[in-house]
């Protein structure tokens, strides 16, 4: 059973997905927008991956790659998420969504607006709620996260990746020249401190823990120097790879709220 409410998430990162993940358990439809080449780290938790492999499957729940609207119909109509490269929203008209969920994570703005549709959620720091969005979820790791956000913004973004035992920094993998990248390791691996994880063209890129590896950037890419990568987990667990996260769970559960409130509300 499906509830005759269509939802919209822009982008299909981990945190995009674990958010999919809670409203398709509820029976919600839902279409999710990419660009052509998604640059998500935790591929193993992302239904993005579903732009290069066709289709993907997290916590038993299957995204198919839509090319037309037939297609994006069918996928729906079997209970599956509709993955589609649209990340300026040019058809629109054609999804004809109830709900909106920006969950692009870009930590700004890239052009929804509040009259996208009859609910528009924005996730994290770069949304005012009642002002470009109805509702905002707070996306920091800590007290507040998960948190429905009616008047004002979340938390600023402080480009400071949450605490693991004890490693914060340390856990990301960036790009250490421009180039293309080509990673060396694999998500699950276990790599040491110093240990040769990649390469940007020719130069290489270390690991600057030991651990496992968590997330990694799909191979081929062009990355500019600094960029992230991929991280490492110190825990080395490996049932952590293919299951949504606590934080996207939370923020899932931020989300689903927002939404129930809303039709609650209006069916009053």
């Amino acid at each position: 059973m499906s509830i005759e409410v269509r939802i919209l998430i822009k982008g299909a990162g981990d945190i995009a997905t674990g958010i999919a993940c809670r409203l398709h358990a509820v029976g919600f439809n839902i279409i999710m927008t990419e660009i052509d080449t998604p640059t998500t780290i935790r591929k193993t938790v992302s239904f993005s991956q579903a732009v290069y492999d066709g289709n993907m499957v997290v916590e038993g729940i299957k995204s198919v790659m839509c090319k037309s609207f037939d297609e994006i119909e069918a996928v729906l109509s079997n209970r599956n998420i509709a993955v589609v490269v649209d990340s300026k929203l040019e058809n629109m008209r054609q999804y004809n969504p109830d709900v909106i969920v920006d969950a692009i994570l870009a930590k700004h703005n890239t052009g929804t607006k509040k009259s996208d549709a009859g609910l528009v959620i924005g996730v994290g720091p770069g949304f005012e709620a009642d002002k470009d969005c109805h509702v905002v979820i707070e996306s920091k790791r800590g007290h507040f996260l998960g948190r429905v956000i009616y008047k004002g913004s979340a938390i600023p973004n402080t480009a400071i990746p949450g605490d693991i035992e004890g490693y914060g920094m340390e856990r990301l993998i960036r790009a250490t020249a421009d180039g293309v990248f080509y990673p060396i390791c694999k998500i699950g691996d276990i790599v040491k401190c110093g240990q040769i994880v990649a390469y940007c063209d020719t130069t290489p890129v270390k690991a600057q823990l030991t651990g496992m590896v968590r997330g990694m950037l799909q191979e081929n890419l062009k990355v500019h120097i600094n960029m992230k990568c991929g991280d490492i987990d110190p825990r080395c667990n490996k049932d952590l790879l293919y299951t949504v996260s606590d934080k996207a769970r939370a923020i899932g559960g931020g989300v689903l709220e927002a939404i129930v409130s809303y039709y609650f509300k209006i069916n009053k």
